[in-house]
């Protein structure tokens, strides 16, 4: 089975814990077996490898999401990058050329795409498995999996079956509706549009070659921030006439507010937080290193992190977007492929990090121009290397670089340090790689 899984999202709606480089899809909020947390792509992804083992899984996101995806899910996993974002055709497009120009899948399989951020369970992915598997018939160009409705929604497309068997032809597509609208609908036997698309690899290709014209997968990305900014439902799916619906109706829940997201958590608090008794449908997610009290509240929800600090009620926080949208959106916590850092103090001509780096990984090679670091090693072993010299490093440890110097760390167990860098112009952009 060929998934791509779409991972997108500029991290609005879920501040202060998403950004744009962590994403609601990498926040660790579920608990596991083992008592760690795993995020929703993590979920996912698991869900998926449980489901069917040999699933060949193709993660769709941009470019600055990738280094979060490998420390998430492992160096190997299959990414189809965006140079930048231009909504789900253009990702799907470039996603399909992935899988038959660098990974050699066949255009005659059948290809299953699906948002990476539902909360679903595993009966979720045997549909799945069943739409890749309508798919293969070739009875429809487009299977579609429709949800069936909870409640009325005004926050989904909607799909118009034909008829009321499990697998019909689509008789039209509903944009988001009011309220009344959408029970209407219902009535209707109507289903949500999860975004769930399976046909033949081919098919997609032929739809994006149509709109996009390209030779191979290089050729696409090279022109890709020229491409018009589409959905698949807008520039394929509802064109379609040759297109099928697969009822699902087992739990599916869409986490994209922090109303929705904390329905799913399975416990009232994760990091430092306490409530006293008088306190109702209350949730705390605190990534900071100091304690939350929260008293005599009811709907609200309290979240914390470097980015900066939620208090609301829960059904006005779906609101929040344009409020975030006038904040200093400055990233100040990230996961990259090699661990992660956040940062703890920013005061004019400094900057202090906590850098955590996983076993095995390290920095970059590279130089600053315009300022000074000074690292002081807090946990852990490895080894560094200033302008070629290299030695071993190990807690307590301080290691210091002028403006020019090259140097990188390497780390021979779980390494942390707290960075402290010095200059009048301290910009991520003031980095010159170079080769060890």
């Amino acid at each position: 089975m060929n998934i791509i899984l779409l991972s997108g999202g500029s991290g609005k709606r879920l501040w202060p814990l998403s950004n744009d480089i962590r994403s609601k899809q990498f926040i660790k909020i579920f608990r596991k077996a083992d008592s760690s947390y795993e995020s929703m792509v993590q979920r996912v992804f698991r869900q998926i490898k449980e489901t069917d083992p040999e699933a060949r899984v193709t993660v769709a996101t941009s470019r600055s999401q990738i280094s979060a995806i490998h420390n998430q899910l492992g160096e190997k996993v299959e990414i189809s990058a965006e140079p930048c974002r231009r909504d789900t055709f253009p990702a799907m497009a470039l996603a399909a050329a992935h899988l038959r120009d660098v990974q050699g899948v066949s255009p005659e399989e059948s290809v299953v795409v699906c948002p990476v951020d539902p909360y679903v369970e595993k009966d979720y992915f045997a549909a799945i498995r069943a739409l890749a598997g309508q798919a293969e018939k070739g009875e429809a160009n487009l299977v579609l999996l429709g949800i069936t409705p909870t409640y009325p929604s005004e926050k989904y497309g909607y799909i118009i079956p034909a008829d009321d068997g499990q697998i019909t032809s689509v008789k039209t597509f509903q944009e988001k509706p009011t309220a009344i609208k959408a029970e209407e609908y219902i009535r209707k036997g109507a289903l949500w549009n999860g975004g769930v698309f399976a046909c033949k690899l081919s098919y997609l290709l032929e739809k994006a070659q149509e709109q996009m014209a390209f030779t191979d997968h290089q050729d696409l990305y090279e022109k890709y921030d020229a491409l018009t900014k589409i959905s698949f439902d807008y520039a394929v799916a509802e064109k379609e006439k040759k297109i099928q619906v697969m009822r699902f109706s087992g739990q599916w829940k869409d986490l994209g507010t922090w109303n929705t997201l904390t329905e799913a958590m399975e416990e009232s608090v994760i990091g430092q937080g306490v409530m006293n008794e008088t306190c109702a449908d209350v949730h705390i997610i605190n990534e900071m290193d100091v304690p939350i009290l929260a008293m005599g509240l009811k709907g609200v929800v309290i979240s914390a992190s470097p980015e900066g600090i939620l208090v609301s009620d829960k059904g006005q926080s779906s609101y929040m977007k344009p409020f975030v949208d006038r904040m200093d959106r400055s990233v100040r916590y990230a996961e990259k492929s090699w661990g992660s850092y956040r940062v703890l103090d920013v005061e004019k001509g400094s900057m202090t990090i906590k850098v955590t780096l996983n076993p095995g990984h390290s920095m970059n090679y590279h130089a600053h121009k315009r300022r000074d670091e000074i690292w002081t090693v807090t946990a852990g072993r490895g080894r560094s290397v200033v302008d070629g010299m290299e030695q071993k490093i190990e807690t307590g440890d301080v290691i210091t670089m002028s403006a020019g110097c090259r140097h990188t760390v390497m780390a021979e167990t779980e390494l942390k340090m707290v960075e402290v860098q010095i200059g009048e112009e301290i910009s991520v952009h003031d980095k010159v790689k170079y080769e060890l």
